[in-house]
């Protein structure tokens, strides 16, 4: 027998079926990457898992030039506008440069024939030697037929690079060219603003007489101190403008220039869309506002014309509004019209309050929840009666119409209109979470280019970003929720938690605050938003045609409020409600990679039901009992300046949980945070020093869910609107008030006081009229303010009010002895003050009460230096935030808020 002859092969045998179904060694080896590459026979396919791929796959091609083109022009804002015209030019001619170079790259064929790497090229067989491929050149697409390179690596490699590559080139070029076209919107802008004489009649503070058109609803404002009575803002178009009559630098001009109208309560009554003439005095603006000045009067309108016939349409729908629930609640009254359209006209200072504390804010302004929520109640009703296809649209678009000119057609409607319909997309329609990134990311920069502002707006800012979490988080959270829990409960937790993360960091940096509620709160009151605006719309229509029949909708519509508002009032009275945050840069950078670390990871607890359930505990735990800022308050406090802003609120500890109250500061949700913050539930006496805003302002907070016996005020009882408030307060709460006596001495608790001023009280203003002065200085309200010598654990604190240097040399004068361990440093450290009052109290410390950034000038560098001069420390809530004072073994001692101390600094 011949041994075989290696190269003499006999004939392959054809394989049977059964052997077919049994791979070669050779054919069941790891297949090549040219193999690999082939498509996959289509019973291979998983279609879930299709599916599975194209839902999270995101056209997110507009995501980075969205995200540049806001960024520049929240930059090019207010910049002259030759900036935005070079920044334009430049970033134009570097996309047209990029793009060719792009396009010229990905068409180039290279020459010559590099070699093939045998280890990694699909087409080289190691028995037969190389074998045709592509190349892998980085430079150059290549030329069919040519092989690849072993020092560049293999045609995937190359390729994976390549396309990298080219997809971030074209990234660029895109984000180039939004810059552009948001650089050229932000110099336009600017220049509009320039454009006619306002902005250089500002500078000069010039007197005018103008036309303006009305491009806003006025809002009623209240004066935190008695400088001014309550004003009006509104925002307006100047049309005409004349100045200077008589000189010759006279001028009149036909204009279109926004300005912002501060005015007497008399501007109460001007009409969106109305024309008033009006005169008064241009003031200049900070750069990068809507507007070109601000126009400050003390005339009446005078009216020329009225709205426009669709204007007063609207006005008289959202009158109807207002008389169908006006026989309801106080708040139930402010919270429809506010759902409705947006009108928060109503809603009361310590509702906004508890809004904010608990997240809600939203629902009480024009947002894309409104729209959202009339459309998805219009739209399948429409279908229900055989509306289809085109005629959806065209009801959508015509809901869209309506609800805009309802809640004015200004640039936050516009915007909560656009956010609404792309958020309703996303959760409504077959793969729109797909196209809603894209959608997004469009309105983002047409809103830009209409209003390049609204790159600074922080509503803008909340709008587009809890429209992005809906949907890049909302959909993925959803799914994982709802493989344990029904799909309405995951969407009805999906959406706010989402929208909530999203929105926290610029929250954060607006209020100090980081809400540990707000899901819980959106998610109770949610499912009563939908009831209660639906009804409210319905009610609005039908006040058209019958009062009585709207009445009884407005008050359908005024149960479900009513649910809102009770969580809203329950969550923030929560202990752990709101906790403070730093608003500075480092806080805020740490609170965005925190939030980043959920997003990244909460997916996992949502989707297990033990770890979402053991979440949900420990959040309820810090809630019910938070644990505090680490070091405030010290267990051992005595006195507190609480920071209330431009105003007073002292806190003295009478007892566990107990303390006496002198002045409440401007704001209830400032003062009711800090006496939270102490743990503070009984109040047997609230001293008012005199009935200025700053001062009586946060009475609200105070009587939040405490137990108060008494206020004591001072025997001026003037501005009256103030003092008419807080008679009105106490009466509702059941609290009495009683006016001090000079030289009365009184104890409670730990705390034991001598009221040393007032002794005299001067006449009260005729009815109908304000003593208000126009520095506030020497003001007859600051000069009847309680003066009191506190003594507590061995200290003895000289608190002052608002006494100007009159009535401090006249209590000098009454020979009582001054000598204090601590000095409330009068009227906000004003440059009033008087020296021999300072020396006789001889404080080791004093201690000032002012806002930051404060128009005031508050406190002055005058008595700064006074109290230097006398050897006094000094400490003040503009710069350390709150002030606690404490008095271990007889050692006085300060301590600040460490958190609140850096936001106050910022």
């Amino acid at each position: 027998m011949s041994a075989p002859d290696p190269t003499n092969h006999p004939p392959k045998p054809t394989p049977t079926p059964d052997e077919a179904t049994e791979p070669t060694p050779a054919e069941s080896a790891e297949p090549t990457p040219a193999e690999s590459a082939e498509p996959a026979p289509a019973e291979a396919v998983d279609p879930t898992t299709v599916e599975a791929t194209e839902h999270e796959q995101l056209d997110a091609r507009l995501l980075i030039p969205a995200a540049a083109g806001w960024l520049a022009t929240a930059v090019l804002v207010g910049q002259p506008p030759v900036v935005g015209g070079i920044v334009a030019a430049c970033a134009l001619a570097l996309a047209a440069t990029l793009g060719m170079t792009l396009r010229r790259t990905s068409r180039t064929p290279s020459t010559g024939t590099p070699a093939t790497d045998p280890a990694t090229d699909p087409a080289t067989d190691p028995a037969t030697g190389p074998a045709t491929a592509r190349v892998t050149a980085p430079w150059a697409y290549p030329a069919v037929g040519q092989a690849t390179d072993p020092a560049t690596g293999s045609v995937r490699r190359w390729a994976t690079r390549w396309l990298a590559r080219t997809a971030a080139g074209w990234a660029i070029v895109g984000s180039l060219v939004v810059v552009g076209g948001l650089a050229i919107a932000a110099g336009l802008h600017t220049a509009a603003l320039r454009a006619g004489p306002v902005q250089e009649l500002a500078t000069r503070s010039a007197t005018v007489t103008v036309r303006l058109k009305i491009d806003g609803d006025p809002s009623l404002r209240q004066s935190t101190t008695s400088r001014r009575p309550p004003y009006v803002v509104v925002r307006a178009t100047i049309e005409e403008i004349r100045s200077g009559a008589g000189s010759v630098h006279a001028i009149r001009q036909r204009i279109r220039t926004p300005v912002l109208v501060v005015g007497t309560a008399k501007w109460e009554h001007v009409r969106y869309g109305q024309h008033v003439d009006a005169s008064g005095r241009l003031e200049q603006v900070e750069g990068g506002a809507e507007v070109a000045a601000m126009l400050s009067t003390r005339s009446p309108p005078r009216t020329v014309d009225q709205p426009p016939w669709w204007l007063r349409a609207a006005e008289q729908v959202r009158a109807g509004l207002r008389e169908a629930v006006a026989s309801e609640p106080e708040d139930v009254r402010g919270l429809v019209p506010a759902l409705v359209m947006g009108d928060v006209s109503g809603v009361s200072a310590d509702l906004n309050a508890d809004f904010q504390t608990t997240g809600l804010t939203h629902l009480s302004a024009v947002s894309g929840t409104n729209l959202t929520l009339l459309l998805a109640f219009l739209l399948p009703l429409a279908r229900l009666v055989g509306v289809r296809a085109r005629g959806l649209t065209v009801v959508g678009l015509l809901t869209v119409v309506v609800f805009v000119v309802l809640a004015r057609p200004q640039p936050s409607v516009l915007r909560a209109a656009a956010m609404g319909l792309i958020a309703l997309a996303a959760l409504t329609s077959g793969g729109g979470r797909r196209r809603a990134v894209r959608s997004l990311s469009v309105a983002v920069i047409v809103l830009l280019l209409l209003e390049t502002s609204l790159a600074r707006s922080a509503g803008f800012a909340l709008s587009v970003l809890a429209t992005a979490g809906i949907i890049l988080l909302g959909p993925g959270w959803r799914d994982a929720l709802a493989r344990w829990m029904p799909g309405w409960l995951a969407d009805a937790i999906s959406c706010p938690l989402a929208a909530q993360l999203a929105c926290t960091p610029v929250v954060a940096w607006l209020s100090g605050e980081v809400s540990l509620i707000a899901v819980a709160a959106n998610l109770l009151a949610g499912p009563m938003v939908g009831p209660a605006t639906i009804l409210g719309f319905v009610a609005a229509g039908v006040a058209l045609i019958s009062s009585e029949l709207a009445q009884v909708v407005g008050w359908a519509a005024g149960w479900p409020a009513r649910w809102i508002i009770l969580v809203a009032r329950e969550g923030a009275d929560l202990p752990g409600a709101a906790n403070a945050w730093p608003a500075t840069v480092v806080g805020i950078v740490v609170l965005m990679v925190l939030c980043l670390a959920l997003v990244l990871g909460l997916h996992r607890i949502l989707a297990r039901p033990i770890a979402m359930i053991l979440a949900v505990i420990l959040l309820a735990v810090v809630v019910l009992r938070p644990v505090g800022s680490l070091g405030w308050p010290p267990d051992d406090w005595l006195f507190v300046v609480c920071d209330v802003g431009q105003g007073d609120g002292l806190v003295l500890r009478a007892g566990d949980r107990t303390a006496v109250v002198v002045d409440t500061g401007p704001d209830p949700a400032a003062m009711d945070r800090c006496l939270k913050d102490l743990d503070i539930e009984y109040i047997p006496v609230v001293v008012l020093s005199h009935f200025h805003a700053d001062h009586v302002g946060g009475l609200a907070g105070v009587l939040n869910d405490r137990r108060v016996d008494e206020i004591e005020v001072t025997p001026y009882f003037s501005p009256r609107a103030e003092y008419d408030r807080v008679v009105d307060l106490a009466s509702r709460h059941g609290v009495v008030v009683r006016t001090v006596a000079f030289h009365e001495q009184r104890v409670v608790g730990k705390v034991s006081w001598t009221t040393l001023w007032p002794a005299k009280v001067p006449a009260l203003p005729a009815p109908g009229t304000s003593s208000a002065t126009s520095t506030d200085e020497g003001s007859p309200e600051n000069n009847a303010s309680i003066a009191m010598m506190v003594e507590l654990d061995g200290l003895r604190i000289l608190l002052t009010g608002d006494l100007e240097p009159e009535s401090q040399r006249a209590v000098v004068a009454t020979g009582v002895d001054l000598r204090a361990d601590v000095l409330k440093v009068p009227h906000h450290g004003s440059a009033q003050q008087d020296p021999g009052f300072i020396a006789a109290a001889n404080a080791r410390l004093a201690l000032i009460s002012a806002g930051r950034d404060n128009d005031y000038g508050h406190p002055a560098p005058r008595t700064l230096d006074l109290l230097s001069h006398n050897a006094t420390r000094t400490a003040t809530t503009n710069v350390s935030g709150p002030l606690t004072v404490t008095n271990t073994n007889n050692h006085l001692a300060l301590t600040t808020h460490p958190q609140l101390q850096e936001a106050a600094r910022r």
